[in-house]
């Protein structure tokens, strides 16, 4: 076969590679045999959108792809899968390392050689993502998304749905583990969301590796995009793959290694462009690569907007229940725990502790070292409040104002906590509250309580004031 006709013959930008294979079934040069006058100029054409992204601007036929690209074992796989397992692929993605999207379609050529194998490769390249296209797939591969999509809704549980989700993608992939990882990389922190392991393995849990295996798992962490190297995801499937990995990350690949992990898949979890966590598989079926691939590639998205609609509601209820300046809850979520004792049909606990703490000074404060003094002031009356009532619930009521909720301490054990805050607040060198203590014994009378420690506080108040008039807001 004249494969430059070929390439020539085809409208869409299109080339011919070159598969090598060895007699052990494994695989060696991938090379860009011939290419039509549209796959030339996406290199060789300074204005075409991607000849800025190529590594050399000069189309050579027979050259190894990676003088093109970096190298890249997902782009390998598929070209194994095709060129030598005969078997056509198809797959739409947006690689980090490239600002466009890929609509790449690969067919089996004959071969005349039985160490050479040929496939074609045709590609579309957008800027914008088509929806329709990433919802162009096989009815395996389709249906294993609809499964994955419907757990995702399954219920109001989070935690429960993705544990679902990941269970499902466990059996798909026949894997031993599998896991769904998310992190911060502003403040290189990283934390497991969910993880499952397949019946009869038996192993640590990730939060155990996470946490006693490693002084930083997060330094790990921060070395996969550059292992990813601007690919859409890792891909291990056997010792090849392997050597790869432990030449761009040795440190990672010993961790893997004594894992006991002869497989992996790996992908980043992304949602408009941050990187929320990632979600692997270990020990996979690998004859069932390049269909497990299919499936994350679009499970991957779904999960990642889930993900994210769910911080983003987590970060709506801070945002409406946390004082922004203190960290303690806000009088919104105040107002609603007073209401939830009073009108809820919930069993409510068996005593109630109620404590008002009005810190004293502030004002003097503002007025004589400005607002950011008294800002810290405020944060640091909080810290020490969360740390007395460190079993309650603490509130910032409103200005210097703070109420405290315990349904855990006994009463003579709030009192003491009272009395000894009280008696350092004597102290001119620490901070100091006005305070007001109720305990309700059974009666289950929220406002008396709030009254009653309201009450308590304010004469509290003036007990200390006539003991230091000085200290006495003008």
């Amino acid at each position: 076969m004249n494969f430059q006709d070929f390439a020539d013959s085809i409208e869409p930008m299109t080339c011919v590679i070159s598969v090598e294979k060895y007699p052990d079934g494994s695989y060696g040069n991938i090379r860009l045999v011939a290419g039509n006058k549209a796959y030339v100029d996406s290199i060789e054409n300074p204005h075409h959108m991607s000849s800025a992204e190529m590594l050399n601007n000069k189309f050579i036929p027979g050259s190894p792809y990676e003088k093109y690209i970096p190298k890249d074992l997902n782009f390998e796989a598929a070209c194994y899968q095709c060129a030598i397992k005969k078997k056509p692929y198809h797959t739409y993605i947006h690689p980090d390392r490239y600002s466009f999207w890929i609509d790449m379609y690969m067919l089996p050529l004959k071969s005349d050689d039985p160490n050479i194998g040929y496939c074609s490769y045709t590609q579309e390249l957008t800027f914008e993502k088509n929806d329709d296209r990433m919802t162009d797939l096989s009815a395996d591969i389709s249906s294993a998304v609809l499964k994955t999509t419907l757990k995702l809704k399954g219920g109001k549980d989070f935690k429960h749905n993705m544990e679902q989700v990941i269970s499902e993608i466990l059996g798909i992939c026949s894997a031993e583990r599998c896991c769904v990882f998310l992190t911060d990389f502003k403040e290189r922190k990283c934390s497991v969301l969910s993880h499952v392991m397949a019946p009869g393995i038996h192993a640590v849990s990730m939060e155990h590796i996470i946490n006693e295996e490693y002084d930083d798992f997060f330094s790990i962490v921060e070395t996969w995009p550059d292992t990813i190297a601007g690919s859409t995801c890792i891909i291990i499937t056997n010792k090849n793959d392997m050597e790869v990995l432990k030449e761009r990350n040795p440190v990672w690949h010993e961790s893997l290694v004594n894992a006991g992990v002869e497989s992996l898949v790996l992908f980043p979890l992304e949602y408009n462009d941050e990187t929320l966590g990632y979600i692997w598989v270990t020990n996979f079926d690998v004859d069932n690569a390049i269909n497990i691939k299919g499936v994350m590639e679009l499970t991957t998205h779904l999960i990642a907007s889930e993900i994210a609609n769910h911080q983003l509601l987590d970060k709506l209820r801070i945002l409406g229940t946390v004082d922004v300046l203190t960290g303690v809850y806000n009088r919104n979520a105040m107002n609603n725990r007073v209401d939830w004792f009073i009108r809820s049909k919930d069993k409510k606990p068996e005593t109630i502790g109620v404590v008002f703490a009005d810190l004293n000074g502030l004002k003097q404060k503002n007025d004589n070292e400005g607002h950011g003094a008294g800002d810290r002031l405020l944060k640091d009356a909080a810290e020490i409040l969360k740390d007395i009532f460190y079993d309650g619930e603490v509130y910032r009521a409103g200005g210097d104002e703070f109420m405290i909720i315990d349904c855990e301490a006994t009463c003579e054990d709030l009192e003491k906590r009272v009395e000894k805050l009280r008696k350092d607040s004597e102290d001119p060198a620490n901070i100091s509250f006005a305070l007001g203590f109720y305990f309700d014994d059974g009666e289950g009378d929220i406002r008396k309580a709030m009254r009653t420690a309201d009450e308590r506080m304010y004469a509290d108040k003036e007990r200390y004031y006539t003991r230091f008039p000085e200290r006495r807001r003008k």
